[in-house]
């Protein structure tokens, strides 16, 4: 299926993420950080990035900005994963380039599903 990049700090939804990305096929990348993610995203272009916002250093909409905005990862699509759930965080989210935003903690069918349009294995 698709190469997923995973830039999550939480250790719990790390795993969760990973066993249902790898569960529905897909080859999962993991960064515990934006920084290493963005150096990750650069080397392996993964077909898809999942990003959680509250980072160590820089933040995901950060990094989400960067992705957007390098020409080597500018076609990668950016799908937010955050308990930041007001309305101005998933509209500065897409702004920074994001494809879509979900609400931490997603139903593992909904999360799956967005995945799958999102690198066409739908």
């Amino acid at each position: 299926m698709a190469r997923i990049l995973l830039i999550e700090d939480s250790p719990t939804d790390r795993a969760v993420f990973t066993q249902w990305l790898e569960r529905g096929g897909h080859q999962v990348l993991l960064a515990t950080n934006a920084e290493d993610g963005l150096e990750l995203a650069r080397k392996q272009l993964p077909d898809l990035v999942l990003m959680d916002v509250v980072l160590p250093g820089m933040s995901g909409f950060q990094a989400t900005r960067a992705l957007s905005r390098d020409e080597a990862t500018s076609k990668i699509p950016v799908l937010i994963v955050s308990t930041k759930s007001m309305e101005t965080d998933r509209a500065w989210a897409m702004r920074q380039g994001a494809v879509d935003y979900v609400v931490k903690p997603p139903r593992e069918e909904d999360l799956m599903a967005r995945i799958n349009q999102l690198v066409g294995a739908a």
